[in-house]
């Protein structure tokens, strides 16, 4: 384990082709069993979609809802289990049906605004 990483808190980048990078944090207790199977994936991409203000990708994994919610703050980090998708929600925008909340952008969240449906977006371990 590195500075940036502990047990409870994992450190992630999210690199957006053409258009920067973003960091954000995993809570472990938001919902454990989804963190560990999406770390034990990365690093991954996937190619971006939007809904509303909500930028989703599909991961390689396939997991269940584990404490799903209905509603989420700006700058959530969350899984999608109908889409097997990431989520990073940039606005005002609420969940198509309920997510696993995972984290929270900590760093350039403006940046998923910009984003265009197609592109390219890699996640990976901050260290």
């Amino acid at each position: 384990m590195t500075e940036k990483t502990n047990i409870s808190r994992i450190k992630i980048r999210f690199l957006i082709a053409g258009l920067g990078e973003a960091e954000g944090e995993l809570v472990r207790f938001l919902a454990p069993r989804s963190i560990d199977a999406i770390i034990r994936k990365l690093p991954f991409e996937g190619r971006a979609a939007l809904w509303k203000e909500e930028v989703y990708f599909e991961l390689p994994v396939k997991l269940g809802k584990e404490k799903a919610k209905s509603t989420v703050g700006e700058g959530t980090i969350a899984f999608w289990p109908m889409g097997s998708a990431l989520c990073i929600f940039f606005g005002q925008s609420q969940p198509y049906s309920p997510v696993s909340i995972l984290g929270k952008i900590t760093k350039n969240l403006k940046l998923f605004k910009q984003v265009k449906s197609g592109n390219t977006i890699k996640v990976e371990l901050l260290v």
